[in-house]
């Protein structure tokens, strides 16, 4: 664990057993409690080593992040967004970090995806996407593969249901699975919609159940989007309060074949852009 990650487990501990002497004159003592002792065992459990950011687009609500080895400087980017790609190349630089992967943990329809031009900025960098996605990359992965940097690494988990080539990334510590990124497959409080792009609910719900929600209930999970202002949850949580796979199956395709969302707005150019690394346009132009 890196110095600031230990001085503020350690802090959110105390807090948390202040917090008891608190609780009887403050009768929100119990709540604030609770939230310090997550706050500590989030960071007790990070992996050791670890350089961690989560970046926002407020456009799309996607989340990439940002992985590296404290130690070697090898990173990774997890779901790039293509207008965002001079923040996330000026976060590198500062951290004075080597991007070694863009990871995408599907070909998303609600952005491009800013692989294409990280590379271009990175000629380290290397693109990556599930090998049954069609879209174009320089490395295609399927289950059970491993993406590493410095003496980190992701373990590749195929869960389709949203997408065809949806994939989830598990971070072990230990042997034991300690945080997830799972694109569009498990959303907070919800998940990616079947209504489209190869989608289908009876898939996703028994991928999520028997490949994420099977994780151990401490993990914390990483969605690709929220649009409501959470940042993580785990799979205890997720279990207990998601509001359409805590349903059985049956129940769960219905709630999904009665979403009535309307069409991504961005899909028309979403899409094309992201079967070849976001350059598309790049593409055409040249034409």
């Amino acid at each position: 664990m890196s110095f600031v990650a230990r001085c503020l487990a350690t802090s959110a501990i105390r807090f948390a057993k202040e917090a008891t002497t608190i609780s009887t004159t403050c009768k929100f003592a119990p709540v604030v409690t609770v939230a310090a002792n997550n706050f500590a065992r989030h960071f007790s459990s990070f992996p050791n080593g670890l350089i961690f950011r989560q970046l926002f687009d407020q456009q799309s609500y996607t989340y990439t992040y940002l992985l590296a080895d404290e130690q070697t400087k090898e990173a990774v980017l997890i779901d790039p967004v293509i207008e965002l790609v001079k923040r996330d190349v000026n976060l590198i630089n500062d951290l004075d970090l080597k991007l070694v992967y863009a990871l995408n943990t599907h070909v998303h329809a609600d952005h491009v995806t800013g692989s294409g031009e990280l590379k271009k900025l990175h000629t380290s960098c290397r693109s990556v996407i599930s090998e049954v996605s069609g879209a174009v990359a320089d490395v295609k992965v399927k289950e059970g593969d491993t993406i590493s940097f410095g003496k980190h690494s992701l373990k590749v988990l195929s869960t389709p249901g949203h997408t065809n080539g949806c994939l989830t990334y598990v971070m072990y510590q230990d042997g034991k699975a300690v945080m997830a990124f799972t694109g569009d497959a498990l959303l907070i409080r919800g998940c990616g919609r079947t209504d489209f792009q190869e989608g289908n609910s009876s898939t996703l719900y028994d991928m999520v159940h028997g490949k994420i929600l099977s994780l151990p209930p401490t993990t914390f999970l990483y969605p690709a989007h929220d649009y409501t202002g959470q940042t993580v949850t785990t799979v205890g949580e997720e279990l207990k309060y998601n509001p359409r796979l805590t349903k059985n199956k049956d129940e769960f395709i219905t709630i999904m074949q009665n979403l009535n969302l309307p069409y991504p707005k961005a899909i028309d150019r979403a899409l094309p852009a992201n079967l070849v690394c976001g350059l598309y346009e790049v593409e055409e132009n040249k034409g």
